[in-house]
């Protein structure tokens, strides 16, 4: 690849990853981007106190508040991005979430097309993840043109035994569609796979799942260590002609025909608004002036039900979740959100949130009690916005739809205590947490109201495309990455059709 390559995508996470498998084939000469390197074999990928307590996989980084208060935030710069880290629930946003849906705080605007639209990448997303799951379950669950290819992953005994009292309570707990090969996980070590870094170990990550098909292409090559840090436009200003770099500290430069952008919300419109020049004063790809705008971020908590009598010896736990609260409050109210288990939390995780009790205290009340994740939809706000200062970050996050959350909270504590524990606690994730930022370079029909058009494209910049969570008009009320997937394969097949057949 001594010539210029066809496509530079940047970023190697779900929307690079997964946007390089499906244009592989293409024979386009592609060249991948990532500023990051491999997360490596180590004992600290299972080492709880490594991870949790002493940060050893934060980047050392920090953004800034708007009144200049620094922050170190919770993203990871890696081959297979943040996904190496994921908790592997690959579900799809449900057929409603596509259409305009009122909240008790706001209105979730509808996409630009139907959940029908996205329907067959969906299957095909899932067949490239290996999704463990089953049908049926789940009175939510939108169409499915194919059925899982794999059986989902099983409960343990003590996980089956508080799903079937949800369930005889009057809820409808279904199988978490998970990206684990559970054998192989947990040969590896038995610990839960939520937030533990992935080195080829079971997880089916943006790196294991897609880019390992990208990269048995030859005309597909991965560098890491590659930070970009601006595009530059031709000098009309309608392509992207250059785009710049810096690796081992030297600053380069590659001009391909094609720039595919997935750096993730935050670094995607960070780095088209650092890009601004003369023609494009305010960013590129930003004549709507919606780059860095509508940023979302789920609001969510950790939920602990704890009861003497319950002895919870399972490891992973975390295989089922309920959506009985999704679509309204189950009263006829507003939609609430989405619940399901975290991946078992210990004493050592606990440690790291409450430093003053004694870890082998935090242990005991760990052996009696089970860990949910309740997560609610943030409504896209104008004023919600990743913003530029030089180098630094700016994140001025407008938080929406909050009274919604504590709403789906109380209902979720209400259920467990009727499911036989008496005790339970919940406590708020924070920015620190990147509960599924999206939004910040969304895809719309109008151009005087969105960044880019239905496949992603740019519509300032023809030769531009965008395939990450920014490109995503909701957050919905679930784990997006599935959804990413998908889009990025439906934005392949286009790219493959319209550009490279060109």
């Amino acid at each position: 690849m001594g010539k210029q390559p066809d496509i530079v995508i940047i970023g190697s996470g779900i929307g690079g990853a997964t946007v390089a498998s499906a244009l592989a084939g293409s024979g386009a000469e592609i060249l991948i981007l990532e500023a990051g390197g491999h997360i490596e074999d180590r004992p600290e990928n299972r080492d709880q106190r490594a991870i949790f307590q002493r940060g050893h996989f934060r980047p050392r980084e920090l953004w800034y508040e708007t009144d200049g208060t620094g922050f170190n935030p919770g993203n990871y710069y890696n081959v297979g991005g943040n996904s190496k880290f994921f908790g592997a629930v690959l579900v799809r946003y449900r057929r409603e979430d596509f259409a305009e849906m009122a909240h008790l705080e706001g209105v979730s605007p509808a996409w630009p097309f139907a959940y029908e639209e996205l329907e067959p990448w969906y299957s095909q997303a899932e067949q490239l993840y290996q999704v463990r799951g089953v049908l049926g379950e789940d009175p939510t669950e939108p169409a499915h043109s194919q059925d899982y290819a794999f059986a989902p992953v099983p409960d343990e005994a003590p996980i089956a035994a508080v799903r079937d009292r949800l369930k005889k309570n009057g809820l409808h707990p279904y199988s978490l569609p998970l990206g684990v090969d559970i054998e192989k996980w947990l040969s590896k070590g038995k610990t839960p796979w939520d937030a533990h870094p992935n080195s080829f170990d079971g997880k089916m990550d943006a790196e294991t799942a897609a880019l390992t098909i990208a990269l048995q292409h030859g005309n597909v090559r991965l560098q890491t260590g590659s930070r970009v840090t601006r595009l530059e436009t031709a000098n009309d200003g309608k392509r992207i002609e250059t785009v710049h770099y810096v690796r081992d500290g030297v600053e380069q430069t590659v001009s391909p025909k094609l720039v595919i952008l997935s750096a993730g919300a935050v670094q995607s419109s960070a780095l088209l608004l650092r890009s601004a020049n003369a023609l494009h004063p305010n960013g590129l790809a930003n004549s709507s002036d919606q780059v860095g705008r509508n940023f979302m971020n789920h609001n969510s908590s950790a939920v602990l039900a704890v009861s003497p009598f319950f002895r919870n010896t399972s490891i992973y736990q975390k295989t089922f979740g309920f959506n009985d609260y999704y679509l309204s409050d189950g009263e006829g109210g507003p939609p609430l959100g989405n619940v399901q288990l975290l991946g078992r939390i210990s004493g050592p995780i606990l440690k790291a949130n409450i430093p003053s009790l004694p870890e082998w205290l935090l242990n005991r009340m760990s052996a009696h009690a089970i860990d949910f994740y309740a997560m609610s939809e943030d409504v896209p706000h104008p004023e919600s916005r990743i913003m530029v200062d030089g180098d630094r970050i700016v994140l001025q996050w407008v938080r929406t739809n909050w009274d919604a959350h504590l709403m789906l909270v109380g209902k979720l504590k209400t259920a467990l205590k009727a499911a036989g524990f008496p005790i339970v606690l919940s406590r708020p994730f924070d920015k620190r947490t990147p509960s599924h930022q999206c939004g910040t370079v969304r895809m719309g029909n109008d151009p005087a109201t969105s960044p880019l058009d239905v496949y992603c494209r740019a519509f300032d910049h023809q030769n531009l495309f965008v395939v990450d969570a920014s490109c995503l008009p909701t957050s919905a009320a679930v784990n997006p990455a599935l959804t990413v997937a998908a889009q990025a394969l439906r934005v392949a097949d286009h790219i493959v059709s319209k550009d490279l057949a060109a």
